[in-house]
């Protein structure tokens, strides 16, 4: 999927404010998060570093073999280096838990920043949400366009690494599941 300039920057105000319902597509996918401490400080994590790629992916040139990441959060930076000393708990426990349940080795940080290009057709999904669902779960809800498999390891990184402990999906929904969790509460930017 080739994401638009138009796209990306709706997909970077759904980052920062929640859709509303008008706007939702049919289906959506979830993914089922267990995090390691606070959801609403999850949520600000895993937004903060979604927020930081897609504006790249608005406003970069993928022509440069280094890309900026002056928006990115520091600890993202860090534990996508594999600087321990600065990667804070929470960071090192989601790498760890990444590479246990995936086998994936993880990510470097330019390689993972350049799934953010808009002609980069590997990332098969746009943020939608992410509502709570318990005392430490949330949910992340993606559109994938209706597709049930597609290209989200770039997304699983950063739900790992932002602190979850284990990461399940994704799970095709009708909208209307999603409006029902939304309507019953919220992480807005403001709120963690």
């Amino acid at each position: 999927m080739i994401h638009s300039s138009e796209s990306l920057e709706a997909e970077l105000e759904r980052l920062q404010h929640r859709p509303g319902a008008d706007s939702v597509p049919p289906v959506l996918c979830e993914f089922i998060v267990d995090v390691c401490d606070n959801p609403a400080h999850y949520a600000n994590r895993l937004r903060s570093v979604l927020s930081a790629a897609v504006g790249l992916g608005v406003t970069s040139d993928f022509e440069e073999d280094i890309l900026l990441v002056d928006d990115v959060p520091d600890w993202f930076i860090a534990i996508s280096s594999q600087d321990e000393e600065r990667s804070p708990d929470f960071a090192k426990n989601g790498r760890n838990a990444f590479t246990d349940q995936t086998k994936q080795p993880p990510w470097e940080l330019q390689n993972w920043l350049y799934r953010f290009h808009p002609e980069e057709d590997s990332r098969g999904w746009e943020w939608w949400d992410i509502t709570p669902a318990g005392p430490s779960r949330v949910h992340v809800w993606v559109d994938s366009w209706g597709e049930s498999f597609f290209g989200c390891e770039e997304l699983r990184w950063a739900s790992y690494t932002a602190g979850a402990l284990r990461v399940e999906g994704p799970f095709v929904q009708q909208s209307s599941v999603w409006a029902e969790a939304a309507a019953e509460g919220t992480f807005d930017a403001s709120q963690s």
